[in-house]
């Protein structure tokens, strides 16, 4: 089923932290809605877990989330979009012009600061979502279930929703951790209104938080592939182990990549299966397309409304007429460097690339929408051409659901770990599973399986090719080294036209100085 988002809970905003903000939370709430009365049924429990996973999805219902005090522009505020500007843009994925400049300039070019407004989005965000679960499980303890009189059937289910709204808290915090480092911390026995600030903890000690919690509720999740669409189960949560152990270098200094092979194992025995052709993954039927999905942000474009969904990613492309991406038309922003364009071979369909109209060349990068190829990768039809099934009057809004985890991912995640030195594991094995996306990239290509080389260069390109604007490409040029060195160069990094390297604190995003300001617990990261 669709998200409903649709439903009202007592919104405890990631604001509380904030002292400046603190006696606007001490109020009761004006439309009367507390925990007492949300969380007085099994319904209500559910309707609350409805709204953690909601929060992924929408901007707020029915008013935003995250105050304009706080991030002006609430498109700057959306989960998945704000993700994608600084996962994509930042990057040789894209760059982007808007009439106005109203959109994350300086994303692309490394110009970011901490009053930087949709780095902000993506840090209040990701604490509103952690501040949602944390309420939903402190409410969601067996004493609270008792004292409700909810027991049996309900409260089993309730149980579930809380293992849950766990894991969705470990995934915000590692959103945190990767982009942030050390954040403040906070769990459900963080009392809002307190007077008591957040203290701030390390890197290190938030990987170890995370790690901890995913292993401690895996035992409460469904089984794989046995959840309601769009809801975790235990193969979401070793896909984020797996990615999280990936990583592991860069976010404590010591590497676990057996621990990412081990992971990557075990989604990979619970089943799941390529989908035979890549253009079919980003459509707005994609959810009863394919086995490949192990765990996804739901969209409809009816019920789940939202600028900052898969709609972006439909509009956004420069020069793609409705006709072609299944909208209303194009926003004419998203275009893409010219060096991530020649890392696809001719034969290789994953770029899905929009050239008519288009330059190759990306010489001019915010004031010509028509300088760089975009592409069609989200396209807002099903698989037969058809309008999108919950396609809304004004055709604004996608029906694509967007994938958190899909197996090509865990496949690449086995291979580097594998090339790395992890045990566990196979080279032949790893060459398979490339073998594997290369031929479903290269359908017509009868030596696709040959190209395949396991070697560092090419695994950094195929995560490219095969996971293109799918909010990965940051975090992996920072894990190849290549993301604030000389390494590797793509048009406009840096703000100069043919790239140039730049500080290496742009590997973190700075905490918003608004945050820095109110909470005298929090130091900011170097360089800032």
């Amino acid at each position: 089923m669709k998200i409903n988002n649709k439903i009202w809970i007592l919104l405890v905003a990631v604001l509380g932290m904030m002292q400046a903000c603190q006696k606007k939370l001490d109020l009761t709430p004006t439309n009367d809605i507390t925990n007492e009365k949300v969380f007085a049924t099994a319904a209500g429990y559910k309707q609350a877990m409805a709204k953690v996973y909601a929060s992924m999805a929408v901007t707020g219902s029915p008013s935003r989330d995250i105050p304009g005090e706080i991030v002006s522009d609430e498109g700057n505020t959306g989960f998945l979009r704000v993700l994608w500007y600084l996962q994509c843009l930042s990057t040789d994925e894209a760059g982007w012009t808007y009439s106005g400049n109203t959109d994350p300039i300086g994303i692309h070019q490394m110009e970011w600061s901490p009053s930087t407004q949709v780095v902000a989005g993506l840090y209040y965000r990701s604490f509103f979502i952690v501040t949602l679960c944390n309420n939903f499980i402190k409410e969601a303890s067996d004493a609270k279930l008792s004292d409700r009189g909810i027991g049996g059937a309900d409260a089993a289910e309730i149980r579930k929703f809380r293992a849950e709204a766990r894991f969705v808290r470990a995934y915000a915090y590692w959103i945190l951790l990767d982009n942030f480092g050390n954040v403040p911390f906070t769990d459900e026995n963080y009392q809002i209104g307190s007077g008591v600030l957040p203290k701030q903890i390390t890197r290190a000690e938030l990987f170890t938080y995370i790690e901890n919690e995913l292993k401690a509720v895996e035992a409460d999740l469904y089984e794989p592939k046995a959840a309601p669409t769009g809801r975790a189960d235990k193969a979401a949560a070793w896909s984020l182990l797996a990615r999280l152990y990936l990583n592991a270098q860069v976010y404590t200094g010591n590497a676990k990549y057996t621990e990412a092979i081990t992971y990557a194992n075990k989604v990979i025995g619970a089943g799941y299966t390529l989908h035979n052709n890549y253009k079919e993954l980003m459509l707005a039927d994609n959810h009863t397309l394919t086995n490949e999905f192990i765990w996804t942000i739901r969209y409809d474009g009816t019920n789940t409304q939202s600028y900052s969904g898969t709609t972006f990613l439909v509009h956004g492309p420069a020069g793609v007429p409705g006709s072609v991406s299944g909208s209303n038309g194009t926003w004419d922003c998203i275009r893409i460097t010219e060096q991530f364009v020649d890392k696809f071979n001719a034969q290789d369909i994953r770029g899905q690339f929009w050239t008519t109209g288009q330059t190759k060349t990306m010489d001019v990068l915010l004031g010509d929408a028509r300088k760089g190829y975009s592409s069609s990768k989200f396209t807002n039809k099903t698989k037969t051409g058809a309008a999108a099934p919950n396609m809304d009057a004004g055709g604004t809004f996608a029906d694509i659901d967007f994938p958190v985890f899909r197996l090509a991912e865990i496949y690449l995640i086995y291979a580097e770990a594998v090339l790395r030195g992890g045990t566990g594991g196979s080279t032949s094995t790893a060459v398979g599973y490339l073998q594997a996306l290369a031929r479903r990239a290269r359908p017509n290509d009868p030596a696709a399986a040959s190209s395949v080389e396991l070697t560092l260069p090419y695994l950094i390109d195929e995560r490219g090719r095969e996971l293109m604007w799918e909010c990965h490409r940051r975090t992996d040029l920072i894990r190849f080294g290549q993301f604030t060195t000389n390494t590797y160069l793509w048009a406009w990094k840096g703000g100069v036209r043919n790239g140039t390297a730049v500080d290496a604190k742009y590997n973190l995003f700075p905490i918003p100085s608004i945050d820095i300001s109110a909470n005298p617990n929090l130091t900011q990261n170097p360089g800032y």
